[in-house]
């Protein structure tokens, strides 16, 4: 996704060959079989892509920015989709704004002949971050760190119901995509480095979507994007990610083979490239594998004007619509040219150069998730969920993401937890007091901004709070002021707000001047310095870590700073474990686990007070692999995912990986792997694009399967005949 253009005005010219818009009227009753709820939806659908001309049809395929688009052009276009880009907010900026703005659009499309309703698209990416007043919840990366699929799940529930308390009715995420370089921009939007822990946090598509799309509060979640992304080389943003098949499938594939068997809705396809071919035009990949291999029924759109990118050149063409169109994709996001776009896709049928049946298809999976989301049934916004937007109880859910977000990096001496009484405590840094740079981008705006531009808590204000007046808190910016007599000073440092693009860095990944200025000062006054990082992604601070006396990674947490301070005092022990590998330096990019660097934190490093440290990883080069076991349960069944690792010295081509169930557990179906099962012992071996495993490499592959009571996990596994260390 991309933000609002600068200067948008309004057009409403009306097109050649279009009729004129009849008048505005609310959805008529159930007079025509695709407009009787009881039929099935296949049957409603069919009966209406019957009665369809081809700008009904051309028009279900665009999505049009708000600002430019009015409630004739939903009429005289036959418009099929509105969204809102970062920062595309109506005024008021109020739950009761954004559902007056949606039902005015949806009057517009309603008017049409057939009356078919629009739906409306927003980047609630981490709460409904576009609406004044919502909840904020912590960035995806930070949600990694809790390696909490429930409460994942759990927020996406919150997040939908603060969707339809605003109008909209689809929200552009989750971003699946397992980031491989932390110089990119968008790293704080993956869940982490690895395929098994991205796919594991897929659950946020179930809280999204509820039990059933007609459902209360229910939206339509988007994977995204589709494929790669998180892998360019350099970790350029919309960059080339030069990869095999194979690896392409081993490391970035699963998580969206997981969003498809959720069922997701929708699936965002990427700006970036595969080996130097936009993904915008990728046939084989959209057509053949997502729709085809993985079974992908929902429907993809692309990603903000993405399609004028396919020749290089400014300016849509033609060939472009033809390309993108014939590659697979069904809905079209032309925020700004879609007058210019609509032109072209009607052109492009009626000469023949896109089939109808290509057409017919992209309309039936549109229309599909529209009669089961039931929009024809309840086309206007609901607006008795308004007052769930910022409510307690989600401030209360986003509080608690917050605290199993946090990861313990260093703790010198136990200096953490705090006491709570006693003495003076000095509070520092750009960050401490400072909602916009603790929720990051994506924030009211596309790129965020620094400030207390939303409602909520700042880490400072939390610190405050836990400890009353039990203990006396000094705050200054810079940390000037400071002296011996205080107990501790804790640095709120770290990165500013950034979205995609003007979030890539090329050059270093340290602390700004700034910063630094600020931690010397409260070094030099002698008293333990404990360091809270607020940041999208590991930073470059090896350097400086020899300073600090504690070191406590916050990621980006969003409106709740209290949940900082709810570990910083012991409410809660610190639980978190690092999503990504911690880089040495700079120059170590890209880092991952298993890529035999050697890492200032390895991946899933994370201290408690109790203590204890995680084990360090095997060495590489001894022993025989290393085994990654997660599953999600039901009541009858269970997914798996699983990652190994190669650590011997030698390639096992091909390669075979055995263990045996002791809950009576039934292998039904798996992907990137062959899964097969014979009695309790069960084998799987790599496809034939991932047969061989390399010395250090990794690959990773997924299963369902069904249960007849609980899931004991394996109590071991082996590689080819050699025991592995499993975690």
């Amino acid at each position: 996704m991309r933000a609002l253009l600068a200067g948008l005005a309004a057009a409403t010219m009306v097109a050649a060959g279009f009729a004129a818009a009849p008048e505005p009227r609310t959805a008529a009753a159930a007079v025509l079989p695709y407009q009787d709820p009881t039929l099935p939806v296949a049957q409603r659908v069919t009966d209406l892509l019957g009665r369809m001309t081809l700008d009904d049809k051309v028009g279900q395929m665009v999505q049009a920015e708000r600002a430019v688009v009015s409630p004739g052009d939903l009429t005289t276009y036959r418009l099929g989709s509105v969204l809102s880009g970062g920062g595309s907010a109506p005024t008021p900026n109020s739950a009761a704004g954004w559902a007056d703005l949606y039902d005015s659009l949806q009057r517009g499309a309603l008017a049409t002949p057939l009356q078919i309703p629009m739906i409306y698209g927003i980047d609630a990416v981490h709460g409904n971050n576009n609406v004044a007043g919502a909840t904020i919840f912590p960035h995806n990366i930070g949600l990694g760190a809790t390696r909490d699929p429930e409460l994942v799940e759990r927020i996406g529930r919150a997040t939908a119901e603060e969707v339809t308390g605003a109008g909209q009715d689809w929200t552009f995420a989750p971003c699946v995509c397992v980031a491989r370089n932390d110089r990119w921009g968008r790293t704080y939007e993956s869940y982490g480095e690895k395929p098994d822990l991205v796919s594991s946090m897929t659950t946020v598509i179930d809280g999204l979507q509820g039990d059933r799309l007609d459902g209360p509060a229910s939206v339509l979640a988007t994977a995204k994007h589709y494929v790669g992304d998180g892998g360019t080389t350099n970790g350029v943003d919309q960059g080339d990610t030069q990869l095999s098949e194979a690896e392409l499938r081993a490391i970035h594939l699963p998580p969206f083979a997981e969003a498809v068997r959720r069922g997701v809705g929708s699936i965002m396809i990427s700006f970036s490239s595969f080996n130097g071919a936009k993904l915008h035009g990728h046939k084989y990949l959209i057509t053949d594998v997502l729709k085809g291999e993985l079974g992908f029924t929902g429907f993809t759109v692309s990603d903000w004007a993405a399609v004028d990118q396919l020749d290089g050149r400014t300016g849509f063409t033609q060939a472009e619509v033809v390309t993108a169109v014939n590659a697979g994709l069904d809905m079209l996001m032309v925020p700004v040219d879609w007058k210019t776009f609509v032109g072209y896709l009607r052109a492009a049928v009626q000469s023949g150069q896109i089939p109808t049946s290509r057409i017919d298809d992209a309309n039936r999976r549109i229309l599909t998730k529209k009669f089961e989301l039931g929009l024809f049934e309840h086309p206007y916004a609901d607006r008795t969920y308004a007052s769930t937007i910022g409510s307690a109880a989600h401030r209360t859910l986003a509080r608690q993401a917050v605290r199993e977000s946090q990861v313990l990096l260093k703790n010198q001496g136990g200096v953490l937890p705090l006491a709570k009484a006693g003495g003076k405590l000095f509070v520092a840094g750009k960050s401490a007091d400072d909602l916009g740079n603790q929720s990051g981008g994506w924030t009211l705006t596309w790129q965020g901004a620094s400030g207390n531009t939303i409602t909520g808590t700042s880490i400072l204000q939390g610190i405050r709070s836990a400890v009353g007046s039990q203990s006396t808190v000094t705050y200054s910016r810079d940390g000037s002021g400071i002296d011996g007599t205080y107990r501790a000073a804790i640095a709120v440092v770290g990165e500013t707000p950034y979205a995609e693009g003007q979030g890539d860095r090329t050059g270093s990944l340290g602390l700004d001047s700034t910063d630094l200025a600020t931690l010397s000062r409260l070094r030099a006054s002698g008293v333990p310095v404990i360091v809270v990082l607020v940041s999208g992604r590991p930073l470059d601070i090896a350097s400086e870590l020899g300073n600090w006396n504690a070191l406590l990674a916050a990621w980006l947490p969003g409106s709740e700073g209290a949940g900082v301070s709810d570990v910083l005092f012991g409410d809660y022990a610190p639980t978190g474990k690092l999503p990504m590998t911690w880089m040495q330096s700079a120059s170590q990019q890209p880092l991952n686990d298993g890529d035999g660097k050697t890492p200032l934190f390895a991946y899933g490093y994370g201290l408690t007070y109790d203590g204890t440290t995680p084990p360090p990883p095997p060495p590489t080069g001894t022993g025989s692999c290393r085994v990654s076991y997660a599953t999600d349960d039901w009541s009858t069944g269970f997914t798996a995912n699983v990652s190994v690792t190669n650590t011997g010295t030698t390639a096992l081509n091909p390669w075979s990986l055995q263990w045996t169930y002791s809950g009576g557990q039934k292998v039904t179906q798996s992907w990137s792997a062959r899964v097969t099962q014979s009695g309790t012992a069960v084998t799987a071996v790599g496809e034939t694009w991932n047969a061989s495993l390399a010395p250090g490499a990794t690959t990773t592959f997924g299963f369902s399967g069904s249960l007849t009571g609980s899931n004991p996990r394996p109590a071991s596994f082996s590689l080819n005949g050699l025991a592995c260390q499993a975690s």
